[in-house]
């Protein structure tokens, strides 16, 4: 009887079932939704070459590492210190989730890639402009300071070991999901090119899964 309640209280870090369910849904959407460090790598996989492509994508993947730590680590802080502030952080993520789901929709994909010729291969260069696309951009802080929470409740005891595990989490599959992309970047890269609506769905998707984040988090706080 030892063992089982030993590794209840060592994986009391995850968040049950339904929540990691829900979470899982939204990092599938947010991972193929196509941003900077996307065109990044698929830019540099059909101009340089697959090679070159996956240096560009591990840069970026780095960059979301520093970025993700840094938000579970000062949310963390800020749980610690205050559940009041940890709320206010809470409600200020419902008016940035309602703005990122209108910028979607207002101005779309940041997907635009070029097939230049003649690129210079250099892996070390192209993996630092991998780690600056995500380490030097505020908004990925930003957004990652106002997303985790809403997973997280503020009396949660546990709460600062799911921040660190969900942070974690998302990046994992986040990059898994980024290396198949990478792996198919042809025909992804061709699918998109035949089919300009697709990108289209992704904006709107993107801009439901926020507006149901920030309706979620306005019912709670109406509680």
């Amino acid at each position: 009887m030892l063992v089982p309640v030993s590794l209840g209280r060592h994986m009391s870090f995850v968040p049950n079932f339904p929540v990691l369910l829900g979470f899982t849904a939204a990092c599938v959407l947010l991972a193929l939704t196509p941003g900077p460090d996307m065109t990044l790598f698929l830019s540099r996989t059909i101009s340089g070459g697959r090679w070159l492509g996956l240096a560009a994508l591990l840069g970026a993947s780095a960059g979301l590492i520093v970025q993700s730590l840094l938000a579970a680590l000062g949310i963390s802080a800020l749980l610690a210190a205050s559940y009041t502030a940890f709320t206010v952080l809470k409600v200020v993520g419902v008016i940035y989730l309602l703005y990122l789901a209108y910028q979607a929709i207002r101005h779309g994909s940041a997907l635009a890639l070029s097939e230049a010729k003649g690129v210079k291969i250099n892996y070390f260069a192209t993996f630092l402009t991998g780690v600056g696309i995500n380490l030097t951009n505020p908004k990925v802080l930003l957004f990652f300071l106002t997303f985790l929470p809403q997973f997280v409740e503020a009396n949660d005891a546990q709460a600062s070991g799911k921040l660190l595990f969900l942070g974690l989490y998302f990046l994992m599959l986040g990059t898994a999901l980024n290396l198949l992309v990478w792996v198919l970047a042809t025909r992804f890269i061709g699918a998109l090119r035949s089919n300009p609506k697709a990108l289209g769905y992704f904006d709107y998707g993107f801009a439901a899964l926020m507006s149901a984040f920030a309706l979620k988090l306005i019912t709670a706080q109406g509680r």
